[in-house]
């Protein structure tokens, strides 16, 4: 009965030493993830008069809320939606869209997924 007990006890201790490598894992990816978009929004954000003069390409910034990370313009998050889908002008006229962001933001997901499926 002891020799029960005690393999028990070692599947139980080998799930937790596994999950914790797993928790380890996800967050490492996480953070590769967010870092390389964070990268790449840099290279792709539009630079010009409208979008701060190149410091709306320089605010990208990943910063970790809980358990999770967030990429975020620190510099100009205003323009972030305006860039992104275009506004209304006072006169009535329309800016043009330079989607950026949703790209990105779908490339982090499957490259998210692929560092997942790898474990």
């Amino acid at each position: 009965m002891a020799s029960i007990d005690n393999f028990a006890k070692e599947i139980v201790k080998e799930l937790e030493r596994f999950s914790q490598y797993v928790a380890e894992e996800v967050e490492a990816s996480a953070k590769s993830v967010s870092k390389k978009s964070v990268q790449k929004l840099k290279q792709t954000s539009p630079v010009g008069d409208y979008a701060g003069g190149g410091s709306y390409a320089k605010g990208w910034r990943v910063k970790k809320v809980g358990d999770n990370y967030t990429v975020h313009n620190a510099t100009d998050y205003q323009l972030t939606h305006l860039l992104e889908n275009g506004h209304v002008n006072r006169d009535g006229t329309r800016t043009p869209a330079y989607p950026h962001i949703k790209k990105v933001e779908q490339e982090a997901i499957r490259e998210f997924e692929r560092e997942l499926n790898k474990l």
